[in-house]
């Protein structure tokens, strides 16, 4: 019943990190570019549209097709950003405990997936 213990610790350990992890990212905002700046999108750590800024000379009838690309390169360029931020900040969450799964280590125990 020792390791039942040591991992119900650790259990609650990692819901206490991924609280705090959550309430991070939540506050973190992560800028997304194209265009050369031309287009910016900013996220919240969540993937939450913030902010979108466009340059002026892009709001022309005959530049439409080319800001919408640019908005959906400048998201996609955020996302990529907030995904990498997340990816971080489990690795920070989950460092030093033996959860399987998490890089922590199996501990002799095998999950059926």
């Amino acid at each position: 019943m020792k390791n039942l213990g040591a991992m119900m610790k650790q259990a609650q350990q990692m819901q206490a990190r991924m609280q705090e992890m959550q309430a991070k990212l939540e506050a973190m905002t992560v800028e997304g570019a194209a265009g050369a700046g031309m287009v910016k999108v900013t996220l919240t750590g969540k993937g939450d549209l913030k902010r979108l800024a466009i340059d002026p000379s892009l709001m022309a009838a005959d530049e439409r097709e080319v800001l919408e690309d640019l908005i959906v390169a400048a998201h996609a360029d955020a996302k990529q950003k907030v995904e990498t931020m997340m990816a971080e900040e489990m690795q920070k969450a989950t460092a030093g405990l033996n959860i399987p799964g998490m890089g922590g280590g199996l501990g002799g125990f095998k999950l059926p997936f």
